[in-house]
């Protein structure tokens, strides 16, 4: 399935046939060239309090509490195979989510709400001072704005502030962002976990936009921008305290179906 360019293995595993083995399953299918290839694995399992519980594991094996694209592919995935209605709520390590799906591919997700953020930290970083915005969207996000995006060096400087000692031992994915007005930003972002800049991430989009908004430069809703060429729509209320109701918005699609056969004894 793909989300907004993000692109994900989704397996109904309500059966635990895969179980124990998801971690390794995930760093074999998720091999580009080499297998299937995908920026995660996600499997849907039996939840105790919702229609279904996601877990979610990067193409290196770690399991991430949350991956806004592919909770809006889950949930896309759920309605289609009669695992829950259109709409709906699923749960994640990060908690409880609610989605509906709406006219056409697009999927509403209602995030979570944001933590620990914290702006304007600055780091020595390729040789100069560049000021990090930090923020919790159900993963950990650093938030850079920077000029000319386009060619920008993303994959080199998010590696650098993917692993810098602030952010020891979880790490975290570096969103680079160019507010284009005061209801659009452009964004790209080197994931964790992936280890490589993707064409689109659904908590990086919510970064984006919520940052963007803190430092007063956009206001709801922020239309996002991503690498592949789609656009993700984020919605929120700020208040005192901070941000409520946040959501994120955008296309859905199943790419193709196949059959997974696993050997055995």
């Amino acid at each position: 399935m793909t989300g907004a360019g993000n692109d994900f293995i989704v397996i109904d595993d309500r059966l635990n046939v895969i179980g124990n083995d998801a971690r390794e399953l995930a760093k074999q299918l998720c091999r580009r060239r080499l297998s299937v290839g995908a920026d995660g694995l996600i499997l849907v399992v039996p939840s105790t309090r919702a229609d279904f519980r996601m877990r979610y594991f990067n193409p290196d094996g770690t399991e991430a509490d949350m991956c806004g694209n592919g909770g809006r592919c889950v949930a896309r995935f759920a309605r289609d195979k009669g695992i829950a209605g259109t709409v709906m709520t699923f749960e994640s390590r990060s908690g409880l989510h609610d989605a509906e799906i709406l006219d056409g591919d697009d999927v509403l997700l209602k995030m979570a709400e944001p933590r620990a953020v914290l702006l304007n930290n600055y780091f020595p970083i390729a040789g100069e001072k560049r000021a990090l915005h930090r923020i919790n969207t159900g993963v950990p996000h650093a938030v850079c704005e920077v000029e000319n995006l386009a060619d920008f060096p993303v994959v080199e400087t998010g590696r650098i502030i993917r692993y810098l000692s602030a952010f020891v031992p979880e790490g975290t994915n570096a969103d680079f962002i160019e507010v284009l007005d005061e209801h659009t930003v452009a964004l790209r972002t080197y994931e964790r976990g992936v280890e490589d800049e993707t064409l689109a991430c659904g908590t990086g989009a919510v970064a984006a936009a919520l940052i963007s908004a803190a430092l007063g430069k956009t206001r709801p809703p922020v239309a996002v921008h991503t690498r592949g060429g789609d656009t993700l729509t984020i919605g929120f209320y700020m208040s005192d305290v901070g941000f409520c109701d946040v959501t994120l918005s955008g296309n859905a699609e199943t790419i193709y179906e196949g059959a997974l056969e696993q050997s055995g004894e």
